[in-house]
């Protein structure tokens, strides 16, 4: 009796304590080694490829607002009216002096015909005046006239002489007024023609189709050359804007030739960048980088690409956010695992692998880019491993398990 007693105090199995606990369950699927294209996703901003905004050339009161916020404008299309009556009235003055130099010009060529007349007289009667000399000397000289008729008559070619010099200094002052008064027409016209300038420029005008924004002022406000009226955004096709770093900048340009198609950041290349807007829909339009920033960031490590896409309709505006998706390359015999067998501990990344004799063993791995709903494993496991996707939380470092295959999801491994 004391002996069963001791056997059952004892914890014998006939003690009836709990029976030991058995390993949990888990589900486990093998590292996959396959050739995989490997895709990357960059967080993009949406702009304008031509973003105009548009500013009065002249100072005045806005007085019209000829647009409709937020519609498609046209080139050319007049957008606001700065009162124009201030512009026209200087367009008035500048031409009433135009044509007032105008005449002063006509004035001043009549002086000159005037002048030419006046020396052709005067030519003439010195021409008489040298004659009648010629004529009278030798007569004089023989007693045959008095002397004083020849005194008189070289008295008047002197007059004649003097007069002529008189009549050619008129003419060189005409001509001078000539030229003064065609200055005096060339600035009035100058005038004139920066006065009718100013007066288109009351009509201000879209520099580019495409989208207005909504106006920054309001009719009856004074505006000045450096007030900003609205912006004009050519949106078809549009702009996105994406960093990426340097190390995959570098990753996609060496070993590439200027001009080669499949260079993703290359000009030439055949549109492939996919573009994810904010409520998860992807555009249905493809898009190609067009250029590549000049310089890396240095506080951020990135350099700015930047790409175009179609916009038929003007679905996409500046100002929103999407993410850009590519294809970066190919890997050869990448190490996959599911994306539910990673943990995420302090910034490291775990996987619980199942070895032999069911044991569990806790690793840190390295991630690569992600491929679908799995991770491309850069080191820390092998292929043919088992890794633990269901149960995580059961699995013990060390400990055991009961481990049972996963059942693939519809569609295959991915």
């Amino acid at each position: 009796m004391s002996s069963a007693i001791l056997m059952t105090g004892c914890g014998g199995p006939a003690s009836g304590g709990p029976p030991p606990m058995q390993p949990p369950a888990v589900d486990v699927t093998p590292v996959i080694a396959e050739d995989v294209q490997v895709n990357s996703e960059w967080v993009a901003t949406i702009d304008g490829s031509v973003n105009a905004i548009i500013q009065p050339q002249v100072t005045g009161y806005l007085v019209r607002q000829l647009y409709q916020e937020g519609s498609f404008v046209r080139k050319g299309q007049v957008l606001f009216e700065i009162d124009p009556r201030p512009f026209q009235a200087v367009v008035d003055q500048a031409s009433a002096q135009h044509a007032q130099a105008e005449s002063q010009v006509v004035q001043a060529q009549s002086q000159v015909e005037q002048a030419q007349s006046q020396i052709a007289q005067a030519a003439a009667q010195l021409r008489k005046a040298e004659l009648d000399v010629q004529r009278d000397t030798p007569l004089a000289q023989a007693r045959a006239i008095a002397q004083s008729q020849l005194d008189t008559e070289i008295q008047a070619k002197a007059a004649a002489e003097a007069a002529l010099q008189a009549s050619k200094a008129n003419l060189a002052t005409s001509q001078a007024a000539v030229k003064t008064a065609q200055a005096a027409v060339k600035a009035a016209k100058a005038t004139q023609s920066q006065a009718e300038l100013n007066l288109g420029f009351t009509q201000v005008h879209s520099l580019i189709d495409g989208i207005a924004g909504v106006a920054q002022t309001q009719i009856g406000n004074l505006v000045k050359t450096d007030t900003t009226l609205t912006t004009v955004s050519q949106v078809d096709p549009i702009r996105v804007y994406f960093p990426i770093s340097e190390q995959e900048y570098l990753n996609l340009s060496v070993g590439r030739k200027p001009g080669d198609p499949a260079g993703l950041l290359s000009p030439n290349q055949v549109p492939a960048l996919e573009l994810v807007l904010s409520n998860g829909t992807t555009y249905p339009q493809k898009g190609k980088v067009t250029f590549t920033d000049r310089q890396v960031d240095s506080q951020t490590g990135t350099i700015r690409v930047a790409a175009s896409f179609p916009n038929p309709g003007n679905i996409l505006r500046p100002g929103q956010f999407g993410r850009i998706h590519a294809l970066t390359g190919t890997r050869k015999a990448a190490l996959l695992v599911p994306q539910r067998a990673v943990t995420e501990i302090q910034g490291k990344h775990q996987v619980a692998v199942v070895l032999a004799g069911n044991k569990v063993q806790i690793r840190q791995v390295t991630l690569g880019p992600t491929v679908g709903s799995r991770y491309v494993i850069e080191s820390g496991l092998h292929a043919g491993e088992s890794v633990i996707v269901e149960g995580l939380a059961k699995a013990m470092d060390g400990g055991t398990v009961v481990p049972q295959q996963a059942a693939r999801p519809a569609g295959g491994s991915h």
